[in-house]
């Protein structure tokens, strides 16, 4: 019996490395539209989480304890970069003591690299120009074809912490792309009934989009970027509106408001509310979700 029971306890042992779930590569990224790409290119070798909700302005968020413990346990982080997030992200890297995700480690992705970037300042900035990104705009998500080298930059990222996931990602980065290659296509020929379309924006978030769908924007309900608009400048945006011909004012959820409304309401222009980034807990729950939602809306509201 005693025979017996040495056998079994064995044959438990030895098999119990099998049943193990391999550890998983934890990566904290600091917006969902970052936490949707890592998770199409890392697939289940993977485990994301966010820290700035879709429905956040990413450039103030509170650095909370709580993000601090997730970037303590992060073998790998990712950013936006470009400033976007300079108000909050330096703090909570000092405060996690994470060596491995610093600036300048492997574990660190700045998701930003080799895009080609819009609206890189050509004189020396202060702050009586508002919220001017030096490096360029830093909302370049918001042109689906960045896609792809979002999603390459944490492909590389993923290749220098794990080896081993090689083929994994290589293969998932390229189902991503092709995906994406298709998805912009259909994007494109959508939109095509609108090209040179003239539209308002709140803030200069939109730049990629606009770009990549051959929109124009005339005018923005803010004076500089960051600056809240006075009495005259909303008036003189009113009348740009109405000598323009702009027949949409597109504002994210974040800057709806009085002011948004003021302006619809004086120029008789829809105001649309368009979120500019993936949500979880909405229809917006990936990267491809998120143009489908402002195509389709966009092109709605046109339409009319």
């Amino acid at each position: 019996m005693k025979k017996i029971i040495f056998l079994l306890m064995w044959v438990v042992l030895i098999q119990k490395p099998l049943t193990v779930e391999a550890k998983k590569i934890r990566i904290v990224t600091t917006t969902e539209d970052l936490a949707a790409i890592t998770r199409a290119v890392g697939g289940n070798r993977v485990q994301v989480d966010f820290i700035a909700r879709g429905t956040q302005d990413a450039h103030f968020i509170d650095a909370k304890p709580s993000y601090i413990l997730k970037l303590s346990r992060a073998d790998l982080f990712v950013q936006i970069g470009l400033g976007l997030e300079s108000g909050w992200v330096p703090s909570l890297l000092m405060g996690a003591r994470n060596a491995k995700i610093q600036r300048g480690e492997k574990g660190y992705v700045n998701a930003s690299q080799d895009i080609d970037l819009l609206d890189i300042p050509t004189q020396k900035i202060d702050r009586s120009a508002g919220d001017v990104h030096g490096e360029g705009n830093p909302h370049y998500w918001l042109d689906p074809m960045n896609g792809h080298r979002i999603a390459k930059n944490i492909a590389v990222g993923l290749l220098q912490i794990d080896p081993e996931g090689k083929d994994t990602y290589e293969e998932n980065l390229k189902q991503f792309s092709k995906k994406l290659k298709v998805a912009v296509i259909r994007w494109q020929k959508k939109m095509a009934p609108f090209k040179g379309e003239k539209v308002v924006t709140y803030h200069n978030s939109w730049i990629y989009f606009l770009k990549r769908f051959s929109l124009e924007a005339v005018a923005y309900l803010e004076p500089k970027p960051g600056i809240p608009p006075s009495p005259s400048h909303l008036e003189h945006t009113i009348e740009r509106i109405k000598a323009e011909g702009v027949r949409i004012i597109i504002v994210e959820p974040y800057f709806h408001g009085k002011v948004s409304r003021f302006v619809g309401k004086k120029s008789g222009v829809e105001v649309l509310v368009l979120p500019p980034s993936v949500s979880s807990g909405t229809v917006i729950g990936d990267y491809f979700q998120l143009f489908d939602h402002l195509i389709a809306s966009l092109t709605d509201a046109l339409k009319q």
